[in-house]
């Protein structure tokens, strides 16, 4: 049986998001299972249930904008995130930022306001930037089949921590491309060495048992969903703790957090 739109708004209402809230979604389209539809159905049923607040997606364009092939036009470059953001870029009322790599799409409430200005920073993720504007709102972050190693604002807690070997120190040349063909320069700061986020999986378990994070289904897709106050507020307290806390394969050690936790939890 495939999952009708009515089924999934159920779903929604049942994960406990704030419609009239921000939402931002990083997503598995195959996970969620046969969808009457397609993703054409999934999006509705995400625009419908935000109708009153703000739905947001990641439109990152990293894996390919580069010193090499510097211009990232803001009404063609497709996003390398996954079909839903993709097809969401396109909508009708969708406003997409202006950020070389790591661009946002926005629909609904104060959409404009949100991706504003993006273009004027030169990292990632910059407190700024829509992506600090999350934490501004306390926006639930959907993570929709996909665990928190596809959670991109985790690279902006550690950035506004300034954890040491995230970014390059240097910039490269790139450029926005408007849809009038004026050309923003973007002299731009990139994430550098080791892929960090492939070891964030190692905070899943302490962020649900704390209760900055729990699990619920969309489809048959497992989802994690996290607000982004408390999340902002426990891992800062560990990276300042240890900064290398997600430099390396090895397991927690949780000893080393237990202020923390005893704090969260109090």
């Amino acid at each position: 049986m495939a999952y009708t739109k009515v089924e999934l708004l159920n779903h929604l209402e049942v994960l406990g998001i704030d419609p009239k809230g921000t939402l931002l979604v990083h997503s598995s389209m195959k996970s969620i299972g046969e969808v009457e539809g397609g993703a054409d159905t999934v999006l509705d049923a995400l625009s419908e249930y935000m109708k009153e607040g703000l739905l947001v997606l990641p439109t990152h364009t990293w894996s390919y904008i580069n010193g090499q092939n510097p211009k990232f036009y803001v009404d063609h470059s497709s996003v390398c995130v996954g079909i839903l953001p993709e097809l969401f870029r396109k909508r009708e009322r969708v406003i997409r930022s202006l950020h070389p790599t790591h661009s946002v799409a926005a629909l609904g409430k104060d959409a404009e306001e949100f991706v504003e200005g993006n273009e004027q920073h030169d990292t990632p993720c910059a407190r700024n930037s829509p992506w600090g504007k999350l934490l501004d709102r306390n926006a639930d972050i959907m993570l929709l089949g996909v665990d928190l190693r596809r959670n991109t604002f985790i690279h902006g807690i550690e950035e506004w921590m300034n954890i040491p070997g995230r970014l390059t120190d240097d910039h490269e040349q790139l450029y926005v491309v408007l849809s009038d063909g004026t050309e923003i320069s973007v002299p731009s700061r990139r994430h550098c060495g080791e892929s960090w986020s492939e070891y964030f999986w190692k905070v899943d378990e302490i962020c649900e048992k704390t209760n900055v994070m729990y699990k619920g289904y969309f489809g048959n897709a497992l989802v994690r969903i996290c607000k982004t106050r408390p999340l902002t507020n426990l891992l800062s307290a560990m990276l300042e703790i240890n900064p290398d806390l997600f430099s390396n394969n090895q397991p927690l050690d949780l000893s080393l957090y237990q202020s923390v936790f005893e704090k969260i939890g109090s």
